[in-house]
């Protein structure tokens, strides 16, 4: 089948939404969709679709359905990514931070240019591994890229790792993970305070949820294409009891952020951030984000000082 849907005006636009029962000054309406993609708008208010009888949305909205409320909605949602990206940036930074310091107390500097020494990576893998760490190389202005290459360039291809880690993609950092041996993954996951499927599963998840606020998309309510490892009853049952963690929403992403944070990071007050943009935004569902109702008493996020 054929796309056959025509580019609308602004205003046209606008009559549509309007005309779909939302309630909004059509001067606004108009400036709001000239400034975010209608399609991008209208994803924030899917929610506010009434529900047909067979579970279906339809595209009318339901009676007293804002703009106000939808672009509370907008709002909301983009300082929940910056508020996840700050997360995820220092777990990240400790990762790097601690594969880097074990793989090459083991390894040397350039240890990763070896292929023995990332077993769990096959050598076409290895190959684009390193074709990738060079692009990103030669991609970068930092002065300590120049500088080396200045002074070691006839001798040295590639930066030392310690060097390379700082230029990396969150992807070439996974990489770099999976190809390490078992026991120097499980040393690195035990400083983390988890088990390696935990660990890998973790960092995993944050490198999906990573990708989906550096492109701006929407996150509060979205259903995870990549779902975090919720740990097993029997070794973490403050995970499960009193109140159980489904994986499959942006809860569970941030409450292993917390529970990451935690360690790597417990001075960053970042819960207290979480809670004051929660607080400031009551009118949002949280159900639709997959908090349960008794979340606040979850071992994970009631582990701390207010």
């Amino acid at each position: 089948m054929q796309y056959l849907k025509p580019a609308l005006t602004y205003s046209e636009q606008a009559d549509l939404l309007l005309s779909r029962g939302l309630i909004a000054e059509r001067t606004l309406l108009i400036e709001r969709l000239s400034s975010v993609n209608y399609y991008r708008l209208s994803g924030y208010l899917h929610t506010f679709r009434k529900m047909a009888p067979n579970g279906q949305r339809l595209e009318e909205y339901y009676p007293g359905t804002s703009l106000d409320a939808v672009w509370r909605r907008y709002v909301f949602d983009r300082q929940l990514r910056l508020l996840v990206l700050d997360g995820i940036e220092r777990v990240e930074i400790a990762l790097k931070t601690r594969l880097t310091h074990d793989f090459c107390h083991t390894h040397g500097a350039f240890g990763y240019l070896e292929p023995s020494n990332l077993p769990r990576l096959s050598s076409q893998r290895h190959s684009d591994f390193l074709k990738r760490v060079k692009d990103e190389t030669e991609r970068s202005r930092e002065d300590f890229v120049i500088h080396f290459f200045n002074k070691y360039g006839d001798c040295h291809d590639y930066l030392p790792l310690w060097m390379a880690v700082e230029i990396m993609s969150y992807g070439s950092v996974l990489t770099l993970f999976h190809g390490m041996k078992e026991k120097e993954l499980k040393r690195v996951s035990a400083e983390f305070g988890l088990n390696l499927p935990l660990m890998d599963s973790w960092i995993s998840t944050l490198n999906y949820i990573r990708n989906i606020c550096a492109h701006h998309g929407r996150l509060w309510n979205r259903e995870l294409g990549v779902k975090p490892k919720i740990p097993s009853i029997d070794k973490y049952p403050e995970w499960h009891i009193p109140v159980v963690t489904p994986p499959n929403r942006v809860f569970s992403v941030l409450t292993v952020l917390r529970s990451l944070l935690e360690n790597v990071a417990p001075q960053s007050k970042w819960q207290n951030r979480l809670e004051r943009l929660l607080s400031e935004y009551t009118d949002i569902p949280l159900a639709f984000m997959g908090f349960p109702a008794d979340w606040r008493n979850h071992a994970v996020w009631n582990c701390h000082e207010k």
